[in-house]
């Protein structure tokens, strides 16, 4: 069991008395990839006694020492609950560069990758080589100094439960450069011209009036408001929910924020989020584009889903609805758009093509691999009309139906919703037909268990070019990744989700899509965690296997393809 803080009680006698608790300093939560892709959250490591870092910088010929010293410390101390791993402390944010130090120094401990410095600044590291002992439980640090005596010592009194304070040393060593912390230092960022531009355009169109976003950032004064939070959903990587490697693969509708617009709202919201001088607020005078207004005109074809009464309170089913089409010839779709009844419920929505007698459930109950006319799907934050690439669509057989699968989230205001979804029709067949294939595993979870593996895989018999990928787990869901096996044996990585929510699971859209050659496996993999450190378990102690509602479990790999043959 984790230990608990020692209070360290000082009495003075004499005319007065006085009782004064030390207690360590605290530093926040905390998230970050390692070079190798995993995801790392200090507080996802309550279950150690602490986590201990090194900064490090490749640049530093000095470090080598430390370096060994450090993983010789590990080997010592890993079996009494204590997590080691380097943290890249310099300006340096080519991943290839610090892999190839990694390799040439013969690292084997995970390096934490701090782009934008921010989490070093965060922990006033200054030196290459120096020491950071944290406390994952109590989000504090215990420990800031050389890679000497001092580091086992507080490591010993941390398990013994006797820490009350924060231990600072004078470091040695290489001096690491903060560039944009001494750039910045003289001023806080500028809200008007420099602060406000990012929130418009990352955050938004989520946090208003009647979206998504459980608050609005309408105003300086609800930014500043809420900044405390903000600073730490951004070093958390909670927001903006993007969630996959920015190093594998390249997506054009992933929510990317740069290391520039990362360390302006940090530094401003550390700055104390000033208001500046500008005579307008930005954030007031935002304007949305009505969001039920046709963005490529009227559509050809006009869905109303039925109307659904929304309670105020509760964990809602999904809730399935077939819609019969009146069409009498086949017809192909190139663009659809969903105009949501109520976006600050409608979590997300998922629209198939389906025959008169097919029973839908969206594929998932199907643990084998299935292909889909899967027409388009709404999520939070998608409000644009989705147009599919050029010269293909999604066909609607003659005498076919649409199958439409809603979420609803509550958010304390009864409502109702009636969504709206608007077809637009090629006037002659394209080329290729859309498709998405459901590529999905069976599994066991254990109750309790924080890293549970699984894996899936599928063979395509015909050249396929892959367009889209969407990641599709539950609530234990931990991470997933992509995969490409080509027939000459050689893998290709395409999408790392590393730090899995099932609050966000859109569909990546490539930028280049992938020509994947007759032959080819595709694999998903990746872990649940069950165990009572995820936040978002309700109830570790269930063994897991398939199932349809949001407490079960599922793994699925959605890929979104289309024949390299022409189908017409």
């Amino acid at each position: 069991m984790k230990k608990l803080y020692r209070l360290g009680i000082a009495v003075l006698t004499g005319v007065l008395s006085s009782t004064a608790f030390a207690v360590a300093d605290r530093i926040g939560d905390f998230a970050l990839l390692d070079s190798d892709g995993e995801f790392h959250q200090l507080s996802r490591y309550r279950h150690k006694q602490a986590l201990v870092l090194m900064s490090f910088d490749n640049s530093c010929a000095s470090i080598d020492a430390s370096v060994s010293q450090f993983q010789a410390m590990q080997a010592d101390w890993a079996e009494r609950g204590i997590v080691f791993a380097f943290i890249n402390s310099s300006t340096e944010s080519d991943i290839e560069v610090i892999r190839a130090a990694k390799a040439e120094r013969g690292i084997e401990l995970p390096i934490l990758l701090d782009v934008g410095q921010l989490v070093s600044e965060t922990l006033n590291l200054t030196k290459a080589g120096e020491v950071a002992i944290l406390d994952p439980e109590r989000l504090t640090i215990l420990y800031r100094g050389p890679m000497h005596d001092g580091v086992a010592q507080t490591l010993a009194s941390e398990i013994a439960g006797t820490v009350d304070s924060t231990t600072v040393l004078a470091a040695a060593g290489c001096d690491l450069s903060f560039p944009a912390q001494a750039e910045l230092a003289g001023a806080a960022p500028d809200y008007s011209s420099e602060v406000a531009p990012i929130i418009v355009e990352q955050c938004a169109i989520c946090h208003r009036e009647g979206g998504i976003g459980p608050f609005a950032l309408d105003s300086h004064l609800m930014l500043q408001g809420w900044s405390p939070m903000i600073r730490e959903v951004l070093l958390t990587k909670r927001m903006p929910p993007t969630q996959i490697d920015p190093n594998i693969g390249h997506f054009s509708n992933a929510r990317y924020l740069t290391v520039d617009d990362l360390q302006t709202l940090v530094h401003w919201i550390d700055a104390g989020s000033p208001r500046g001088t500008g005579a307008l607020d930005p954030l007031t005078q935002v304007e949305f584009a009505d969001r039920r207004a046709w963005q490529l005109g009227e559509p050809d074809y006009v869905i109303t889903a039925p109307k659904m009464e929304i309670p105020a309170t509760g964990v809602l089913d999904y809730i399935s609805v077939n819609v019969d089409l009146p069409f009498e010839e086949d017809k192909w779709v190139k663009a659809v758009q969903f105009i949501a009844g109520d976006p600050s419920v409608l979590h997300h929505l998922l629209a198939y093509v389906t025959a008169p007698a097919e029973n839908f459930d969206g594929g998932e109950a199907n643990t084998r691999s299935v292909a889909r006319r899967f027409l388009e799907g709404y999520a939070p934050g998608k409000v644009d009309a989705m147009t599919f690439p050029e010269d293909t669509g999604v066909l609607i057989p003659v005498g076919h139906k649409l199958s439409m699968q809603f979420h609803f989230t509550t958010n304390g205001r009864a409502t109702t919703d009636e969504t709206i979804l608007g077809l637009y029709m090629h006037d002659e067949p394209p080329t290729y037909e859309n498709f998405t294939r459901s590529v999905s595993g069976q599994f066991r979870i254990p109750a309790f268990a924080q890293d549970h593996e699984a894996s899936a895989r599928y063979v395509f018999q015909e050249d396929v070019v892959v367009t889209g990928l969407r990641a599709h787990m539950h609530f234990r869901g931990k991470d997933m990744k992509f995969s490409a096996e080509l027939p000459d044996g050689s893998l290709q990585e395409l999408l790392s989700v590393p730090n899995y929510s099932y609050a966000w699971q859109p569909t990546y859209l490539l930028e280049e899509p992938i020509l994947l050659p007759a032959g080819t496996t595709v694999h998903v993999t990746g872990a649940f965690d069950n165990s009572e450190y995820n936040p978002a378990n309700p109830d570790p102690s269930r063994e897991l296997t398939f199932g349809l509602q949001s407490w079960d479990e599922m793994f699925i790999g959605y890929w979104t393809y289309h024949s390299a043959e022409p189908t017409n």
